[in-house]
């Protein structure tokens, strides 16, 4: 889980625990014909080519958000770059392809298939007889036995995140051979594919010492096309070299350097010729594709644009005295003429890259805490959810890009995968009358007397030492001195008295031919009092039992965030209109999640869920609904919404003890048409995959589904030709 503006990378895997892999039995039952997953909605874009056509050697240089705490990718802290490594140099039974289903990882193993299923659930794997660790000893059942040992739970020395699946196994024997490992289940468990990728050797797995510790700064042994060479963490930089034990088609490049790069500074960083390849947000991709058209793109800062140095100062005007007033403004000059002389010349390194597009095996939902507050009332979260436009919202955040702009459907899958069908139905779509009609049903009525919100004595003084500070934090986006402004008996209607205020103002500074900004420091136009309201205007605020219908709209405020506003501004005007009102805070990326959405201190807030091959067992404490714990807290998993049902439960068990794939995907289907029922979370767009690769660079980019190949990954040889477009890449 994460946030569009802190990226799905870290989260994604260490919070919610998501393993990659398959879903299905496909030696018990064949696809059945009610299969509605379809395609994927964007292919891939890797410019992928024959192996024939990579040339032989040289450094790629990929960015990352940071070298990782650990390589256990079992640990609590593991991140996106733990689970990049690990598909270099570890072991995986099964991985993901370009549909996001999953396929059996030739490299490792021969076969594996359920051969019992009375009295137990057997499976017998058969491994690659190649396959050796990085000193030479074979994989085989030891390996396998002491991963289980470590991951099932039964001994609290292993700090594990997880351990799913494992949990359901009985014993690991070796089979008729040491190339044979039958795994035997307590219970019968239909995800058993999910298991063991990755696998690490006994070394790491063995002992609880070896397992907390050995494997969170290097890795001694290994079993994959690269080989962990080299951890420099003072110049966050990760080597990986080709394993010289490899067995199958061997790396191209002779170096995979992955280097610590921050989302902001990644386009200075690829202009400079520091990384060759880099997931990027909107507005470096905005960059590249303006650089790769002949254009310098927007100046960001001060000022903006090409002709920003010829500009006047405007602030120095305004705010020097005569005698400083040439002084400043040259200043302000030079240095805006450095900031585009410096921006141009990154621009035309730029030419040299271009942005690969695809959308991540992840979406971005609206979650609504039904724990307490107006939404613990299931009227109140089904007419939010009806007072959107999805169709809309996704246009918002894909259409510019050039990307499908196609409501997400399942809360469990995406198109293209298995379980994937669109149950949005058992919730509906937009109708303002019928999103009015469940706030009437629930007691919010139009008007009433209210009493003005005040602002909790902490958040308030956080909020003042912020404002006298300059710093950054939790930073309302809307509403009157105390951060909100709930209508009053004596009041018109929200924030009278402030915006008759800035309206005369408005009016003075338009006469005086200047730009209006309202006591909030926020730009605009305000129109004089009596203009008429635009179509679609917001409804009266909504009130019940003397308090007002307003929630809290909590975003992330970091770099890369820009496009989650957007849709939170859009999001709290449809909502304006069927009455009810949003307070929007802005919060630090790095309490985000711990402050506000694990603790539940939120009513509404964006934030995105990987989408797992193994919906059964990944998504179910996503959405399992939450029992008290012995301490007499609340126990909610990673269901941060508060919204569960005893059915959503049962369906969730009884779809991860079968092994008939129809049924499976049936029952996780009814279970989503459930949890769309409840209103706890809304899915709104897939999320856009932005990455800029060297034009040279090949079988790399944007992956979608599909978990990379890095064996195959390289420079175009010299002579050979590229792909000729996006669908061919």
């Amino acid at each position: 889980m994460t946030h569009d503006g802190v990226g799905l990378r870290a989260v994604m895997r260490s919070v919610a625990c998501l393993t990659a892999g398959a879903l299905a039995v496909p030696a018990l039952t064949a696809c059945g014909s009610d299969d509605k997953a379809g395609k994927p909605l964007a292919p891939q874009d890797i410019a992928r080519v024959a192996r024939a056509q990579v040339a032989e050697g040289g450094t790629l240089r990929w960015a990352m958000d940071a070298v990782p705490e650990t390589f256990n990718t079992f640990q609590a802290d593991a991140d996106a770059t733990t689970t990049r490594i690990a598909q270099a140099v570890l072991p995986s039974m099964y991985r993901i392809d370009a549909n996001g289903r999953p396929a059996r990882n030739p490299d490792y193993l021969e076969s594996a298939k359920v051969v019992d299923t009375e009295p137990r659930q057997v499976v017998l794997y058969k491994l690659n007889q190649q396959a050796v660790w990085s000193d030479g000893r074979e994989i085989g059942a030891a390996d396998f036995a002491a991963q289980w040992r470590a991951l099932s739970g039964k001994d609290s020395a292993y700090w594990t995140a997880r351990n799913a699946g494992y949990d359901r196994i009985e014993k690991i024997e070796r089979g008729a051979n040491d190339l044979e490992v039958r795994v035997t289940f307590r219970r019968p468990y239909s995800d058993w594919q999910s298991l063991f990728s990755p696998l690490y050797p006994k070394d790491v797995m063995g002992t609880p010492d070896a397992f907390n510790d050995g494997a969170r700064r290097k890795l001694k042994v290994s079993a994959g096309p690269f080989a962990l060479k080299q951890v420099d963490r003072e110049q966050g930089r990760i080597r990986l070299t080709p394993n010289p034990r490899w067995w199958g088609r061997p790396a191209k490049l002779s170096e995979l350097v992955l280097t610590a790069v921050s989302r902001e500074e990644r386009a200075a960083a690829l202009a400079a010729g520091k990384i060759d390849l880099a997931e990027i947000d909107q507005a470096a991709a905005q960059r590249i594709d303006g650089a790769a058209q002949g254009g310098a793109g927007p100046l960001a800062g001060p000022g903006g644009g090409r002709n920003a140095a010829k500009a006047p100062g405007p602030w120095a005007l305004a705010h020097a005295s005569d005698g400083e007033t040439a002084q400043d403004e040259k200043y302000a000059r030079q240095k805006l003429s450095k900031a585009v002389a410096t921006w141009e010349r990154q621009q035309k390194a730029l030419r040299d890259f271009e942005v690969r597009k695809s959308l991540e095996p992840a979406y971005t939902q609206l979650a609504l805490n039904g724990a307490d507050g107006p939404l613990a009332d299931e009227r109140v979260r089904r007419a939010v959810a009806r007072a959107l436009d999805r169709e809309e919202l996704v246009e918002l955040v894909l259409e510019p890009l050039g990307l499908p702009a196609v409501p997400v459907g399942s809360h469990l899958a995406l198109s293209g995968q298995e379980v994937y069908a669109d149950s949005s139905g058992a919730l509906g779509g937009q109708d303002t009358k019928e999103a009015q009609a469940l706030l009437a049903d629930a007691g919010w009525v139009p008007g009433g007397p209210v009493e003005k919100k005040k602002r909790e004595k902490a958040a308030g003084a956080e909020r003042e030492k912020n404002a006298g500070s300059g710093k950054s934090g939790e930073e309302p986006s809307r509403g009157g001195d105390d951060g909100t402004y709930i209508v009053g008996e004596d009041d018109k209607a929200p924030g009278r008295a402030e915006r008759e205020h800035d309206e005369d103002r408005g009016r003075q500074l338009a006469h005086e031919g200047k730009q209006s900004v309202n006591q909030h420091g926020v730009p605009g136009a305000y129109a004089p009092r009596g203009t008429a309201a635009p179509a679609g205007a917001a409804s009266e605020a909504l009130a019940k039992d003397g308090k007002a219908l307003t929630l809290r709209f909590v975003l992330p405020s970091g770099a890369g965030s820009e496009p989650l506003h957007a849709v939170a501004e859009r999001i709290t005007r449809m909502l304006d209109k069927v009455g009810i009102r949003t307070e929007i805070t802005k919060v630090a990326d790095d309490s985000y999640f711990r402050d506000h959405i694990a603790s539940g201190e939120y009513d509404l807030a964006l934030y995105s869920w990987p989408s797992s091959a193994f919906p059964a067992t990944d998504a179910r404490p996503i959405y399992a609904k939450p029992v008290p714990a012995s301490d007499g807290s609340l126990s909610v998993e990673q269901n941060y919404t508060r919204v569960g049902t005893d059915q959503v439960d049962q369906l969730f068990d009884e779809a991860i003890s079968t092994l008939d794939e129809e049924e499976q995907r049936s029952l996780l289907r009814k279970a989503d048409a459930r949890i769309w029922a409840a209103a706890g979370s809304i899915p709104l767009y897939q999320r856009p995959q932005l990455t800029a690769a060297k034009k040279n660079v090949v079988n790399a980019g944007a992956f979608g589904f599909q978990t990379p190949v890095y064996e195959d990954m390289g420079f175009l040889k010299k002579g050979a030709k590229m792909p000729a477009g996006p669908s061919e890449k």
